[in-house]
């Protein structure tokens, strides 16, 4: 099956969303050194492999963050009743990650340098958590009154900031080749109208996801909410208006996942209207309307990135 390119989760609210762009045939020639279609399925592999681990370990990362917080609080006298758990990180995507693909060409040896580190950082803070828990269970912060449970801490929190840095520069330059790749594959593709279609979905909601994290941090302006949530719904009636008639026996399956995909869109703008009445009323986001607007956000990938898988 041709490869599609899956999406990028929304960390901390900010969706990074792969979008097709016009004249990407140009676009290919100049990042891409791509014999063809084998070549493109590569690049789009090694994006698809690098999101699923960029995002699981995020979360992984987000746990041990609090764990350490823990740490600290409990080695230094502080009253903290359950530690955090942090469980081993099940990083399969990673492990398909073998190599920098070719099809990269100008790009492939910055990003190796970038994947070099974002590796390294992520091996980093997982033994440094684990030095942190045998600290913790041998009880040894009754020596030092928590001061290395305090240097650990602030070891991990500098690997984070490394391997998020690393972690963003490798999504912003493997994003035009995976742009290119995609059209490659896109071609002659029996689903491309509705992958197109709604991926235009998808990146209205990444607008959107974008203007409320700005106004759920600032003021909020219900002109702006409505103007987006407008535009939102225009591309996800637009979308669930198509007829999904695919000949092709490979793919006349994923009409029930097109489907859910809209079905998901729709319970999305539902919350939208909720949350814009409810920030109207409050004269801010609510941290319950923001939360669920997160939650639905993910629902709505979800069921995008298994259409077009």
């Amino acid at each position: 099956m041709k490869k599609i390119i899956v999406l990028a989760m929304a960390l901390s609210l900010t969706a990074t969303v792969v979008s097709c762009k016009k004249g990407a045939g140009k676009l290919g020639s100049a990042v891409l050194n791509m014999g063809g279609e084998a070549d493109a399925n590569a690049v789009i592999d090694f994006n698809n492999n690098f999101i699923d681990s960029y995002k699981s370990t995020s979360k992984h990362i987000e746990r041990i963050l609090k764990y350490a917080d823990a740490a600290v609080a409990k080695s230094k006298g502080e009253n903290v009743l359950i530690m955090p758990i942090t469980l081993t990180s099940m990083d399969y995507s990673f492990s398909k990650i073998k190599e920098i693909p070719s099809g990269f060409d100008k790009e492939k040896a910055a990003i190796e340098k970038d994947f070099s580190i974002y590796k390294s950082k992520k091996e980093n803070i997982d033994k440094k958590v684990e030095e942190l828990k045998s600290y913790m269970t041998s009880e040894d912060y009754k020596d030092d009154k928590g001061a290395k449970a305090e240097a650990i801490r602030k070891e991990i929190e500098g690997d984070v900031n490394d391997f998020y840095t690393a972690g963003e520069n490798i999504m912003l330059k493997i994003k035009p080749a995976t742009d290119a790749a995609e059209e490659v594959i896109l071609k002659d593709h029996p689903m491309k109208e509705y992958i197109i279609s709604s991926k235009s979905v998808m990146n209205s909601m990444d607008s959107v996801i974008d203007l409320l994290e700005k106004q759920y941090s600032g003021q909020f302006n219900e002109a702006e909410a409505q103007k987006k949530y407008d535009e939102f719904a225009k591309a996800v009636e637009a979308n669930s208006k198509l007829n999904f008639d695919v000949k092709d026996q490979q793919y006349s399956y994923k009409k029930p996942q097109f489907e859910s995909f809209n079905k998901n869109a729709s319970n999305f703008l539902d919350l939208y209207r909720k949350l814009i009445r409810d920030a109207k009323e409050k004269s801010k986001i609510q941290d319950n309307d923001i939360q669920q607007i997160d939650s639905s956000y993910e629902s709505v990938l979800g069921a995008y990135n298994i259409f077009v898988k």
